[in-house]
């Protein structure tokens, strides 16, 4: 089929238009600036960590205490490189309108470098996040299962290192980390939220973390659930105001909540040992050894013929 080439004479004038929107709309393009932190290579950065933190599961096999050291001083040590170029990308964009002659490499790398001493100790939260899938899952047949497949560990793993880096005060990274994990996943952990070892998401799809959530030590969240804001705080001129008061609730130790709850509120908190069942809308602080469900529903069934018109739904939790 011949293409017809006088439609390519209006691709200089579709070019000239495209171009006129770069000054129209200027908060959508980044021109004239030092480079911004590159996707592909964040993704690349996540993969390493997975690496690191999980070795033996991933690109490289045949792994043994023989080789590790080897196989991982060479991860730490390109890990420490790519890191730092990231980050100092991420801190130059921050920092170039204000003090455009910092050196950003130089504050980057004591970032990057805390990072990787920090990685033991998250190994240590992952285990315990890897026990209570095991515990909380009985469908799990073992601790390499979990690891090899579960969307639920993937986003807790990515969201212990970028939270890591979001106590660092790293911009643009963490987010772009979580952001991945997300895409992927369908887990929404924003990287500001804490969140106490021994946590697992069961099935996981629709999730959603807000940044300023505070959750215990072994909580465990099915699908659906969202942990979010309930109102924001507006300023003079009726603009949400950005960051800095606490936006979404806190959850103590060893709650449950079932798929598809919404629990909303900086001022909600669910105490130890509380079970939120499916389908809930809290927005309201909840005592520890409670259990919050729906009344009973019905369905109705309408057919030819009378039978059954009505069927309980009973709610196993």
């Amino acid at each position: 089929m011949a293409t017809d080439i006088r439609l390519k004479d209006e691709l200089p004038q579709i070019t000239d238009h495209l171009v006129e929107t770069y000054t129209e709309c200027s908060q959508m393009n980044h021109l004239g600036h030092e480079p911004l932190p590159n996707r592909d290579a964040v993704a690349e950065i996540i993969g390493d960590l997975y690496e690191v933190l999980y070795p033996g599961y991933g690109k490289r096999q045949n792994l043994h205490l023989g080789n590790i050291g080897y196989y991982v001083g060479s991860l730490i040590d390109s890990l420490h490189d790519k890191l730092t170029m990231q980050i100092a990308r991420a801190l130059r964009h921050e920092l170039c309108h204000e003090s455009p002659h910092v050196d950003c490499e130089k504050i980057a790398q004591p970032k990057a470098v805390e990072l990787l001493r920090r990685l033991p100790g998250v190994r240590k939260i992952l285990e315990e996040d890897v026990g209570a899938a095991y515990r909380g899952d009985p469908a799990a047949r073992s601790h390499h299962e979990i690891i090899f497949s579960y969307p639920g560990l993937e986003a807790i793993t990515v969201y212990r290192v970028a939270h890591e880096l979001f106590q660092l005060a790293v911009p643009f990274i963490p987010r772009m980390m979580t952001e991945l994990a997300h895409s992927k996943t369908g887990i929404d952990i924003h990287p500001g939220a804490t969140i106490g070892p021994g946590f697992f998401i069961d099935h996981g799809t629709g999730v959603v973390i807000g940044e300023t959530c505070e959750i215990g030590r072994g909580v465990k969240l099915y699908q659906g659930v969202t942990l979010g804001a309930l109102s924001f705080t507006k300023d003079d001129d009726g603009g949400l105001i950005h960051g800095g008061y606490k936006r979404h609730p806190t959850l103590r130790d060893e709650v449950v909540v079932y798929a598809n709850a919404t629990i909303l509120g900086g001022q909600t908190v669910i105490g130890e040992r509380a079970v939120i069942g499916s389908n809930v809308w809290l927005t309201e602080s909840v005592p520890a050894d409670t259990t919050v469900v729906l009344e009973k529903p019905k369905l109705r069934l309408k057919g030819a013929k009378p039978v059954a018109n009505e069927i309980s739904l009973m709610y196993h939790i």
